[in-house]
């Protein structure tokens, strides 16, 4: 049988580059050598796109790849593959915009599609559309970066142009403290603030700001936090609920990527009626937003009441050899391998 021409895609321009280069290794490592042959492709933060040789030697997160020679003509160098497998976590990557390049060359590519991507990307409008779907999720305010200034946005959407003292005094009246301060578009909780009191919130709105003009303000939910993959395009499954449990106040980049005393249990230690609670939302919110091939679902269920709240979808989630996707697959018998296949043959059918 001939072997499919694979691009696997990894690096990239967002703030998760190193991320996604051990993600990238680690999908090399364990893809079916005799079924496909494997065109490493890595982009710099400065976008420039390079071919990888022996990319298997480099894993460690933010070392500089070596063995590697600037592709002339992209366009090209892509269409002359079956299909590509993007390793990309964060803006650029899993945001629809390499989606839609992957449109236009009409080439099969691994994930969801463009308008899933851009809307699970920002964690906005994912929220608007989880309100349509009438999932619980936490109670937030949206805002935006305007000059000096911030413009509040209401349940309506109407605007106001707000300095960040009355900005901050508008959030108190609507939302409790602890809150959690996020940048609308980035990912592995890059930018991410809790706050306690006004002036942690208005020092986080700001810091917040300086990554994306779009920022969320969300309550703070006391309770656990879980995590269920998904995998389809109509025929969608998912896997067990996974618990993690952070070494930090909260999952931050370095609690999840640094911090060895955080830990993930799998599967998750709860009844089997919020197991199978979690694994429906899963389905319904990657249903809801149009997803395809993948995503990871976040949930809380908070300690009071025992309610529980769905927090966000990621529609390109780790691939490293500590990340929650490939390991609650594999709890329920679908190995790393397997599910690259499945993931590459989702891919095939459009």
């Amino acid at each position: 049988m001939k072997k499919l021409k694979l691009g696997v895609i990894f690096g990239g321009m967002s703030t998760e580059n190193e991320v996604s280069c051990v993600s990238g290794v680690s999908v090399i490592k364990h893809l079916n050598k005799e079924k496909y042959d494997i065109y490493p492709i890595f982009i710099n933060k400065s976008g420039k796109w390079f071919e990888v040789f022996n990319v298997e030697e480099n894993e460690k997160v933010g070392e500089e790849l070596e063995n590697k020679k600037e592709i002339d003509n992209v366009m090209d160098y892509l269409k002359s593959l079956d299909v590509i497998f993007p390793v990309l976590h964060g803006l650029y990557g899993e945001d629809g915009t390499i989606q839609g390049l992957f449109e236009l060359l009409k080439i099969p590519y691994v994930g969801c599609k463009v308008l899933a991507s851009s809307v699970g990307m920002d964690k906005v409008y994912t929220k608007i559309i989880f309100d349509m779907a009438e999932m619980n999720q936490a109670k937030y305010v949206y805002l935006r970066k305007y000059n000096e200034d911030y413009i509040y946005i209401d349940d309506k959407f109407n605007e106001k142009i707000l300095k960040i003292d009355e900005l901050s005094s508008v959030i108190i009246e609507k939302l409790k403290f602890p809150m959690f301060v996020k940048p609308s578009n980035f990912g592995s909780s890059v930018g991410i603030s809790k706050v306690k009191n006004k002036e942690e919130l208005e020092k986080a709105i700001i810091e917040a700001s300086k990554f994306d003009r779009k920022v969320l303000v969300e309550q703070g939910i006391i309770g656990r936090e879980f995590e269920c993959a998904v995998l389809g395009n109509e025929d969608v499954i998912s896997s067990c609920v996974g618990e993690v449990k952070s070494a930090e106040e909260f999952y931050s980049y370095d609690a999840k990527y640094n911090n060895e005393e955080s830990k993930t249990i799998i599967p998750a230690e709860i009844s089997e009626e919020k197991s199978k609670e979690i694994k429906d939302l899963a389905i319904k919110a990657f249903k809801s937003i149009d997803g395809k091939g993948l995503s990871r679902v976040d949930f809380f269920i908070e300690d009071e009441t025992g309610k529980v709240y769905i927090n966000e979808i990621n529609t390109l989630p780790g691939f490293t050899n500590i990340s929650m996707y490939p390991k609650l697959f594999d709890k329920v018998g679908i190995g790393y391998s397997d599910l690259l296949d499945r993931l590459i043959d989702l891919a095939l059918q459009f």
